[in-house]
């Protein structure tokens, strides 16, 4: 299983509760409505908690400040990813996409990876 990992951070003129609310209801749908152009299995939004726990982990490790949220998107596979951008499907909603996130994610502050996961302890019941 493959996973994308997005570590948003917010147009400056956004306060965290108004990105995470567009966050939800605007764009979780257009995610959800372009998931099979996409190909994807899987998409999941954290959204960051404004919580004194926050700045007190933060303060712990001498961090910088926290993402006001990680989305993640799952493929089958590294070609499953890869065919979206050879299908002009996955291409169209991959632009559609990144147009809607330049209202909301400030993207040169935003780092992207694809990773590989590797879990260490399984869910429990």
């Amino acid at each position: 299983m493959i996973k994308l990992t997005f570590c948003a951070r917010r147009l400056a003129n956004l306060s965290r509760a108004e990105f995470q609310r567009y966050w939800w209801e605007t764009h979780g749908p257009l995610v959800r409505r372009y998931a099979a152009a996409l190909h994807i299995r899987r998409y999941v939004q954290v959204h960051t908690l404004d919580h004194p726990v926050q700045d007190a982990l933060r303060a712990s490790r001498g961090g910088p400040e926290a993402y006001d949220g990680v989305a993640e998107l799952w493929w089958e596979s590294i070609d499953d990813l890869g065919a979206v951008l050879q299908d002009p499907a996955g291409r169209e909603a991959s632009q559609v996409l990144l147009e809607d996130e330049r209202h909301f994610i400030d993207l040169a502050r935003s780092p992207v990876f694809v990773g590989e996961e590797r879990p260490v302890v399984a869910e429990r019941a």
